[in-house]
């Protein structure tokens, strides 16, 4: 397996200025403290509750490497809303060589990265269709899902730097084996995936680090000591039980 680290850790190393919330985020002052986070493995998972800075440091990290903050790579320039945070303006990267391909995937904004596509292409053409890259059809003309995954398949060509922000939210379970799939591909052929996520099937894969995101900063977590893999096990072990807790019908 030929994997490579073109990320080496990401650490703050200016003040934190203009966005005064950036440091109620947990993430942000575990890296305000001193601490770097440190990538050890070609799949590096970034876990934890909503509102911990998983998508919060993601975006830091995409926009200081380079990509647009709403998705793409690092050609895309276009802007619907300016929501990005300041904190990639204080994140310092340390770089292992140059990758040749790479791409930011993040949910919450992909219909805008498959709405430029779609616009660049009913410009002037110098050499090619834009779209033929992802697939031949546009993405809107796909699932959420199956767009998602055609971009995977046919946009990312190894080689490469891949930040992913919450995939797993237009895919099903099925899909996300297919991705997993997909991802071990990648890795084969020496690129670096950084995955912001709530999914323990995701998280599953072999030779992951999963850092897990919380009140108390970011650690090393093993998988089955994480909280999203020990709360899915214990509904699917006994569901009925769990929600009459949940639901208060004891």
């Amino acid at each position: 397996m030929e994997s490579r680290l073109y990320i080496a850790s990401a650490a703050l190393t200016r003040p934190v200025e203009g966005d005064r919330y950036l440091l109620e985020i947990p993430a942000v002052r575990h890296l305000a403290q001193g601490n770097p986070l440190v990538f050890r493995a070609p799949v590096t998972f970034l876990a934890g509750e909503n509102g911990t800075g998983k998508s919060t440091l993601l975006e830091a990290i995409a926009v200081a490497w380079g990509f647009n903050p709403e998705g793409g790579t690092r050609n895309f320039r276009f802007s619907t809303s300016a929501s990005h945070s300041s904190l990639w303006r204080s994140l310092t990267l340390t770089k292992r060589g140059f990758p040749e391909d790479g791409f930011f995937l993040r949910a919450e904004s992909f219909y805008n990265v498959a709405t430029n596509i779609d616009q660049m292409d009913e410009g002037p053409s110098f050499g090619g269709r834009i779209i033929d890259s992802y697939g031949g059809v546009s993405l809107h003309r796909r699932s959420h899902g199956e767009s998602f995954l055609s971009l995977v398949q046919n946009r990312f060509g190894g080689h490469g730097l891949y930040l992913l922000d919450e995939p797993e939210a237009a895919l099903s379970p099925t899909r996300l084996l297919s991705l997993l799939a997909l991802i071990d591909n990648l890795v084969r052929d020496a690129s670096q995936l950084i995955i912001a996520t709530h999914s323990p099937i995701l998280m599953a894969y072999p030779g992951a680090e999963i850092l897990q995101l919380s009140e108390d900063g970011i650690q090393s977590v093993p998988y089955r000591e994480t909280d999203h893999y020990q709360i899915t096990r214990r509904f699917l072990e006994d569901p009925d039980r769990m929600l009459r807790h949940l639901l208060n019908r004891d």
